[in-house]
């Protein structure tokens, strides 16, 4: 059995994410956000909810307790504090294992008319600090996976490939019911994608932007 704190828990994806470890493993959940009163368990043997700020390490300290996978599921424009934070607590409570949302575009790995397009929406205030919050994840020594999602549908669809660090990004769109099955897959085996930032697209999505754009 495996104890995973989810942070941000109550994101769109992370809630896709808790259903499907509810449904296809035997992990206990620990689901950890601002206002914890948004979310009702579905589970009470097999979820927790902790009321936290992720950029405050005591909280992280006390939710990491007895973990032995942190998913984070963290936004905001102060994204770069909160992986400084998650980074420090971990270490210092001893848990290794981070399986980490982040955005496509953070090492300008997006090429052609998309890529100039996902600039034009992200550059000045978004893609910034998503990049600089990748680099404090690189430099954790962690046992980190980064997650780099394309643009995010609500389809009905589980179809992705995915692209490694170095590569160029593909397609421009993704599910998040596709995001959330990555991150069980990870979680149900946890020793893949060590130490990887991964691309995740849905194949036949190329094109100048996306399909819902």
């Amino acid at each position: 059995m495996t104890n995973v704190l989810i942070l941000g828990a109550h994101g769109q994806i992370a809630r896709l994410a808790t259903k499907q470890l509810l449904t296809d493993t035997d992990a206990q959940l620990t689901l950890f956000l601002r206002r914890a009163n948004r979310i009702q368990p579905a589970d009470d043997k097999r979820e927790r909810v902790v009321d936290g700020d992720a950029a405050q390490v005591k909280d992280l300290e006390a939710a990491l307790a007895g973990q032995d996978i942190v998913y984070a599921n963290l936004a905001g424009h102060n994204i770069e504090d909160q992986a400084k934070a998650v980074v420090k607590a971990m270490t210092t409570v001893g848990v290794r294992r981070l399986i980490w949302i982040s955005t496509l575009g953070i090492y300008d790995e997006v090429p052609g008319a998309f890529g100039r397009w996902n600039h034009e929406q992200l550059d000045g205030g978004y893609l910034e600090p998503y990049t600089a919050a990748a680099k404090v994840i690189e430099a954790s020594g962690l046992d980190y996976t980064i997650i780099r999602p394309a643009w995010l549908s609500n389809k009905d669809i589980v179809s992705y490939e995915l692209t490694k660090k170095g590569e160029a990004f593909k397609g421009t769109e993704v599910s998040r019911k596709s995001i959330a099955d990555l991150v069980t897959k990870i979680v149900a085996k946890p020793d893949q994608y060590v130490g990887e930032s991964l691309g995740v697209n849905q194949p036949g999505t190329d094109g100048d932007k996306p399909s819902f754009y």
